[in-house]
């Protein structure tokens, strides 16, 4: 628990409530069949999103209803985001950059008022966390979009989840709040600007069925490579017994004990009259332990 919390000027916390709201009216205006309305509703809902679900968490009054300047700012960023959205692309670096140090701002903001709450250390880097990216879900949330959060991309959460943890440490460390702060915002924002600059992201998941798959791919590989150089024989050709099956030649002589003629019609109907419904041959004869005692008689491949 700490006596106090990292505290912002009111000027850059409503600039960074305008970048919010900004990045969301852009966003949700490239969208059809949503009327202007809609738009500066998730302009404002990403402008106050993190901080509204922050003080919802922890259950105080949220820090957008406390002072009128807030909303109006927000709704502002809002439809200047949706009426001036290819001016506002040209300058998009320098919405980036801002964009960066808010969600450094609102998770040292979260972080350090839930650890003056008296919460543990690690529920105070959730709430750090999701103050500085709860505007982007409720935006995606609203727009019945998938999150961004949860899929590939530019580390975001990361980000913020880095430089909170940052924070805490020094805070543990003894380093006055305001210090733990501004490291915390620095760290968040150079790590967000240099994966957004290099394509950082977290790995794509793998499923544990895909990588059963790709291991019974590689054991099918080696054993049809074995087959064929030869290091392994298979003990029976089954394709050559489903023609053993299919020959009334075989079947002929092995109901007759191998002596007919498999060229005489009377051999074979005699062959056929004596032989029982109920014996068939043994195609697996040769997998017996004994396969050489009573083994039916050898098949000429030339018959």
């Amino acid at each position: 628990m700490i006596d106090q919390t990292f505290q912002t000027p009111l000027p850059l916390d409503l600039v960074a409530v305008g970048v919010g709201s900004l990045q969301g009216a852009m966003f949700a205006a490239g969208f059809k069949r949503i009327d202007l309305l809609g738009v500066a509703i998730i302009g404002i809902a990403s402008g106050i999103g993190g901080g509204f679900l922050r003080d919802i968490l922890l259950g105080v009054t949220p820090a957008a209803f406390s002072d009128n300047l807030y909303l109006v700012v927000a709704t502002g960023a809002a439809f200047i985001g949706m009426l001036l959205p290819r001016l506002l692309q040209k300058v998009d670096p320098v919405i980036t950059v801002l964009d960066a140090l808010s969600i450094g701002m609102f998770g040292a903001i979260g972080t350090t008022k839930a650890l003056a709450m008296g919460m543990p250390v690690i529920p105070a880097l959730f709430i750090g966390t999701v103050s500085a990216v709860g505007g982007g879900v409720l935006r995606d949330v609203m727009l019945n979009i998938p999150i961004a959060l949860m899929h590939v991309g530019s580390l975001y959460a990361v980000a913020s989840l880095v430089g909170v943890a940052t924070l805490a440490v020094l805070i543990a460390l003894g380093v006055p709040v305001l210090i733990a702060g501004i490291a915390c915002v620095i760290v968040t924002a150079v790590l967000r600007l240099l994966a957004v600059r290099f394509g950082w992201s977290l790995p794509e998941q793998r499923a544990l069925s895909r990588i059963r798959m790709r291991r019974q791919r590689q054991v099918e590989q080696v054993i049809e490579e074995a087959l064929h150089t030869g290091a392994i024989t298979l003990p029976i050709d089954l394709a050559h017994l489903e023609d053993l099956g299919e020959d009334d030649d075989f079947s002929a002589r092995e109901a007759d004990g191998g002596t007919g003629d498999a060229g005489s019609g009377t051999t074979q109907a005699g062959a056929g009259a004596r032989r029982s419904p109920d014996v068939q041959p043994d195609p697996l004869w040769n997998m017996r332990p004994n396969p050489t005692e009573d083994a039916p008689p050898a098949r000429d491949p030339e018959a």
